[in-house]
C-alpha cells in the first residue's frame, strides 16, 4: 500500500514589507553618455565598488524636460556595467512617468506618504480604539550595533538607523554602512560608509586607517585621492560642508 501523499502547501509564497539599504544615484546631468563613463572610472579606482548593486535613480536635481532624458539607454547602460537600477526617487511626475516607461517605477522612502490623493477625513465612531501611536520619527537612532569580528572580502554589514562598531579589521573587498557613526577599533581597509540616511554629522573612526573607498551622506573618497588623511593612522572623517575632512586622532 502506497504512502499518503504529503499535504501540499496552503499558500506558495508570502508577502512581507520591509527595509533595503539602497544607494541613489543623483543624476547632476541628463545624459548618458557622461554618466556612465564617469561611473566606470570609479569603477577603475575601487575595484568592486557598486558591481551588481542595486541602484535607485534620484531626479530631484535634474532641471531639464522629461524627453530630455533618454531612460531606456541610462538603463541599459548601467547594466552594461554590471550595475542594477531598480526605479527612481524624485521628481516632476511626467519625468516620474518617462522613466517608468523604461522600466524605472517611482520608489518611496520607508514612512513617506505616498502620492495619492487622499479622501476627506470622515468622522470616527464614537466606539472605535484610540489612534495608533506614530512612527519615530527619520532621525531617531536604534542602539549601537557591535560586531566583534573581522568583516571579511565581499561581506557587507548595515547598520539601520544606528552607529556601528567593528571590533576587527575590515577587509579589502568588506563594506561596513552606518546611517549614524562608524567606529573601526581595527584596520579599515575595505569599504566606509557613514550617515547612510543623509546625516551629514556622522563620522568615521578608524585606529588604522587605509580604506578602498570612505563615504559621508553620500559624499566620498576613493584611495587614490586621500592624499591628505593620515593612512596607517588612526584617524577620523567628518564633513566640513561639501568637503571631507581627515584628522588624526590622538
Amino acid at each position: 500500500m502506497s504512502a499518503p501523499a504529503a499535504n501540499p502547501r496552503l499558500e506558495p509564497f508570502r508577502l512581507r514589507g520591509a527595509n533595503f539599504n539602497l544607494l541613489v544615484l543623483r543624476l547632476l546631468d541628463p545624459r548618458p553618455e557622461v554618466i556612465v563613463p564617469a561611473l566606470g572610472d570609479q569603477f577603475r579606482r575601487a575595484p568592486g565598488f557598486l558591481r551588481f548593486a542595486p541602484l535607485v535613480i534620484g531626479l530631484d536635481d535634474l532641471a531639464v524636460a522629461p524627453h530630455e532624458v533618454d531612460f531606456p539607454t541610462l538603463a541599459a547602460e548601467l547594466r552594461r556595467i554590471e550595475i542594477m537600477p531598480i526605479g527612481t526617487v524624485g521628481g516632476t511626475p511626467e519625468m516620474k512617468a518617462a522613466a517608468q516607461g523604461a522600466g524605472l517605477p517611482p520608489l518611496r522612502a520607508a514612512g513617506a506618504q505616498e502620492e495619492v490623493a487622499v479622501p476627506p477625513p470622515q468622522p470616527a465612531p464614537a466606539s472605535s480604539e484610540p489612534p495608533p501611536a506614530p512612527p519615530l520619527p527619520p532621525g531617531s537612532m536604534r542602539p549601537t550595533m557591535i560586531v566583534d569580528h573581522a568583516v571579511r572580502a565581499g561581506q557587507r554589514i548595515w547598520a539601520q538607523g544606528a552607529d556601528l562598531i567593528i571590533n576587527g579589521t575590515v577587509n579589502p573587498g568588506g563594506e561596513v554602512i552606518a546611517d549614524g557613526n562608524l567606529h573601526v577599533y581595527g584596520a579599515l581597509r575595505g569599504r566606509a560608509i557613514a550617515g547612510g540616511a543623509d546625516n551629514m554629522e556622522a563620522r568615521v573612526f578608524a585606529m588604522n586607517f587605509d580604506p578602498e573607498l570612505v563615504s559621508i551622506a553620500g559624499y566620498y573618497a576613493v584611495r587614490e585621492g586621500l592624499t591628505d588623511a593620515p593612512i596607517g593612522k588612526p584617524a577620523q572623517v567628518r564633513l566640513i560642508g561639501e568637503n571631507m575632512r581627515f584628522d588624526r586622532l590622538g
